[in-house]
């Protein structure tokens, strides 16, 4: 069994965004097993899991339900294609829960991918053959906001707007733009939540006029950015940007990939500020990471597009766009049995609750502790951003100061995933207010020793 210090755990595989130097001086953990908020490493050695995997394993590890869903469904058939004439029954039936479970947001129609990325890149080919097939060819534009993470495909990297992503691949496609993102923390605007708001939907109205209406297809945000810092918007900003759209005649997409199914403490992000998009795009806790999964939904207005009345086999107004494991039968049974345990245990309304405590918990540590920031969030999804107190800026990226603190607190037995000196915390939605306690116990004890 290998073990931490096993150098060869960094020889054969190039880990995702990580310095082969560094994981071979510094292996990674093994995670051998996992129950509810805690993973278990191959020494024993148990962790709070501090980012639920990957923003995904909502409903926590190792839950029974799905498995068994998994199972049952593999002793029926493992894979079966959703091309060419042919489905299986776990797609069908999770394509109708999640019609109704995004009904508030007016959504009719499921498209299948295998993550979120893939959802990214389905929801901008499907906006631009929606225009087309409306007869409005020129609208092709994609707009996105800064420090906004929509995936690493080339379509939706082109989205993206954290520079560090995007360096390396560029030039990327043409006709993404980004916009200025409504961040409180730091920006050179005003400290008041309402004015930024509309000064940053005042951008991207003029953005739209400088480009030309009749060119930019959609905008695309996360109702709260993740990967960017964990960014909460002000309150009148999505409102704000539905009636952008409405009034261009742009097509408003919600990445809701990590907010989807509860972590902001509703059931879908776009909710949590009162407006329906017309495309959402969903992957992560779809069916809490336990088989790879994506899907990008759509409302009547964008799904009626696509049903022309045209009843040929092969018509060139169908959806042009389709994946191998589309609609995969055990990545959806595992989403059903998922969203069950979602709603049966009420855990965006834990995810509020508890994430609420969480962050009160957090700001009596930045009150201690000069180097903090910044503490922000929403439900189970909160940032928590250092600052050089004599500078009032970020630290000098060699101090690597956000990364002893990291790995102090996985030392202590508590997983928190570090941007350079960006906290991001998004535990499982069946955190206890308990969890929270020595989580944040040992997050401050790693500041001070940090400091």
């Amino acid at each position: 069994m290998a073990t931490r210090s096993n150098s060869r755990l960094a020889d054969s595989i190039l880990y995702p965004f990580a310095n082969i130097g560094h994981l071979t001086e510094n292996p990674p953990v093994v995670v051998e097993s996992g129950e509810g908020v805690y993973i278990t490493d191959s020494t024993g050695k148990r962790y709070i899991d501090g980012q639920a995997g990957l923003w995904n394993v909502n409903v926590g590890h190792g839950r029974e339900e799905i498995k068994e869903a998994i199972k049952a469904q593999l002793d029926r058939i493992s894979y079966y294609t959703i091309f060419g004439g042919t489905t299986n029954m776990p797609s069908v039936e999770l394509a109708e829960r999640l019609c109704q479970l995004t009904r508030p947001e007016g959504m009719v129609r499921a498209f299948f991918s295998s993550g979120g990325s893939e959802a990214v890149e389905a929801a901008f080919k499907l906006v631009r053959q929606y225009w087309r097939l409306r007869g409005a060819a020129a609208k092709t534009k994609i707009i996105s906001l800064k420090r906004g993470y929509h995936g690493v495909t080339l379509g939706a990297l082109s989205a993206n707007g954290i520079t560090s992503n995007r360096e390396y691949f560029e030039p990327l496609l043409p006709g993404f733009i980004q916009v200025e993102t409504p961040h409180l923390y730091g920006n050179p605007y005003t400290q008041d939540h309402e004015e930024l708001g509309r000064i940053c939907a005042d951008m991207l109205e003029r953005e739209i006029q400088y480009q030309g209406p009749g060119t930019v297809a959609a905008f695309i945000a996360e109702p709260v950015q993740g990967a960017g810092g964990v960014i909460v918007p002000p309150a009148n900003y999505w409102p704000r940007l539905r009636e952008i759209c409405d009034k261009y005649d742009i097509l408003l997409i919600a990445d809701e990939v990590v907010t989807g199914f509860g972590r902001l403490g509703t059931m879908m992000g776009s909710r949590h500020w009162g407006v329906r998009p017309d495309i959402m795009t969903f992957a992560k806790g779809i069916n809490s990471g336990y088989i790879p999964l994506g899907a990008t939904m759509m409302n009547a207005k964008v799904a009626e597009a696509f049903d022309t009345g045209d009843r040929a086999q092969f018509s060139p107004k169908a959806f042009a766009h389709g994946n191998t494991y589309a609609g995969h039968p055990l990545a959806c049974a595992a989403a059903l049995a998922s969203l069950r345990i979602v709603e049966d245990e009420n855990l965006p309304e834990n995810a509020g609750r508890v994430g609420a405590y969480f962050l009160k918990r957090l700001k009596e540590v930045q009150s201690r502790h000069h180097m903090i920031g910044d503490v922000r969030g929403q439900g189970l999804m909160i940032g928590v951003e250092l600052a050089n107190p004599e500078t009032g800026r970020p630290f000098d990226i060699s101090r690597n100061v956000g990364g002893r603190i990291s790995d102090h607190c996985r030392e202590k037995g508590v997983i928190i995933r570090n941007l350079a000196d960006t906290f991001i915390i998004s535990p499982p939605f069946v955190l206890e207010t308990g969890h929270v306690d020595e989580m944040v116990d040992t997050f401050e004890e790693a500041v001070a020793s940090a400091g």
